[in-house]
């Protein structure tokens, strides 16, 4: 979970010692996460986002 980090190390470190991410199936389930905001993206500000769209969808129809 690396991704735009914007605080220091330390806070993540810290963060994940209290409340750990479940690692079982995280990766799948951020795609699913990340689509959801994406489609927000692409009703708001259009086409630029459909590509990235597609992508996650095809992750989970198997296409």
């Amino acid at each position: 979970m690396q991704g735009n980090r914007i605080l220091p190390e330390r806070f993540y470190a810290a963060y994940a010692e209290v409340n750990p991410i479940d690692k079982s199936g995280y990766s799948q389930r951020k795609k699913l996460y990340d689509l959801y905001q994406l489609l927000n993206h692409l009703n708001l500000f259009g086409s630029m986002y459909l590509g990235s769209v597609v992508d996650i969808i095809n992750i989970y129809v198997g296409a």
